[in-house]
């Protein structure tokens, strides 16, 4: 079995945060608007004190926000790698797929698990950004080419037609 390297799940990465981006920027913009900070929100300058209705939102607008991308997210990786594709899209145009540590495809449970050790913790202010790092250098210098979330779920990510392969 070939295992994917860190380059090619960098750019799958990519290729798939673009995706999860264009509806997380539709909801920021949407959620400003019904909460009526659109304007002091999209307007605020670094050094300049909030206005009263910002301040007294942002920390629900935000909140709001990190939900709906975590939960953007979850839904878009379990339910991409638990179909008949078994990769989400980034993972599909650069020909590799998700499974299990013996081969075979995963499905929506495996893949949410998957996302649920690892790339939930992502979302996690600060502590994100240093498990962010951390998993990638997992991929990149470990033996098996496996992240943290891929070792905790017992998944691993391979690439099409590589040899012991399992035929969708």
């Amino acid at each position: 079995m070939s295992r994917a390297g860190f380059w090619i799940r960098v750019i799958a990465a990519l290729i798939d945060f673009g995706i999860l981006i264009v509806p997380f920027a539709v909801f920021v913009s949407f959620t400003a608007a019904a909460m009526g900070i659109s304007n002091p929100f999209f307007n605020h300058r670094a050094g300049v004190p909030l206005s009263e209705s910002l301040a007294q939102l942002a920390p629900l607008f935000l909140t709001l926000c990190v939900c709906f991308f975590a939960a953007e997210s979850w839904l878009y990786f379990a339910l991409s790698e638990g179909s008949r594709w078994h990769a989400t899209l980034g993972k599909r145009l650069l020909g590799l797929y998700v499974a299990d540590t013996g081969g075979k495809p995963v499905d929506f449970w495996r893949a949410s698990l998957r996302f649920c050790s690892g790339r939930l913790l992502g979302h996690v202010p600060v502590l994100g950004g240093y498990y962010f790092v951390v998993d990638c250098l997992c991929v990149g210098l470990r033996p098996g080419k496996r992240a943290i979330h891929d070792t905790l779920s017992g998944c691993q990510i391979l690439r099409e037609g590589s040899p012991g392969s399992v035929v969708r």
